[in-house]
């Protein structure tokens, strides 16, 4: 039972603290040199995993929705799309530059609004993790647990996010203009067509960049493991003795 929760607690930690599949290896092959009886359950490995994973969609949510996490990072800033360069400059060229401001920002401000309910739907998907789930993502590629959850809760993030974007573009008088504007625009021949739903431009750009958050807390959970890896475990026996 004493190896038992020594190898649950070195799972669980080293996600917390970064880990690869690689050393993941090393970290079962150390505890299981420590003797003992016993091994790890299917719910016990699945466990220390979504614990960890759970952290990191917290962090993604809490950074994308906080103030300036969309329209402060040049990395995910939802643009003026660029698609419409050319449309954006004659509404510039006519006294529209004002609103054009105001509309990339209140583009972004809803995406920061509509990732505080991110946080619910990633733990949900989290949490019916299955085995098979967490094996694949251990042993996966570096971006294997972004990957799951872009595939398990994409839906219901657009489904949530729609509504919320909707109520932060009516709050400028432009996005009143953009289905006629971007629907004669997209009749000139041989432009680039623009998106005339201009809700799904801005949810789709959203959950993009909120996964961009994802992708790096993921990061942080697999990145440069290897002398931790051994800290790790001396902190975890030495607890035990």
């Amino acid at each position: 039972m004493k190896k038992l929760v020594i190898y649950a607690f070195a799972i669980t930690s080293m996600f917390f603290v970064g880990c690869t599949a690689q050393e993941l290896s090393q970290v079962l092959d150390a505890v299981s040199s420590t003797g003992g009886s016993g091994g790890l359950t299917n719910q016990e490995i699945v466990g220390g995993l979504k614990q960890a994973l759970q952290v990191g969609a917290k962090n993604s949510s809490s950074r994308a929705s906080a103030v300036n996490g969309f329209y402060g990072n040049p990395l995910i800033k939802i643009p003026f799309p660029p698609e419409a360069a050319k449309m954006e400059s004659r509404l510039r060229d006519i006294g529209l530059g004002g609103q054009i401001d105001k509309f990339v920002e209140v583009m972004n401000r809803g995406a920061e609004e509509s990732s505080k309910k991110a946080a619910n739907i990633f733990v949900n998907a989290v949490t019916k993790m299955t085995f098979n789930d967490a094996v694949g993502i251990l042993k996966g590629p570096d971006n294997a647990a972004t990957e799951y959850l872009k595939k398990t809760t994409t839906s219901q993030l657009t489904a949530e996010f729609r509504p919320v974007v909707n109520d932060a573009l009516k709050k400028v008088r432009i996005s009143q203009y953009w289905t006629p504007l971007t629907t004669k625009y997209n009749s000139i021949p041989l432009v680039t067509p623009v998106n005339t739903d201009l809700n799904s431009y801005v949810t789709d750009r959203a959950i993009s960049g909120l996964f961009v958050y994802v992708a790096e807390e993921e990061a942080k959970i697999r990145k440069d493991p290897a002398a931790r890896v051994t800290d790790l475990l001396k902190k975890v026996f030495g607890s035990q003795n």
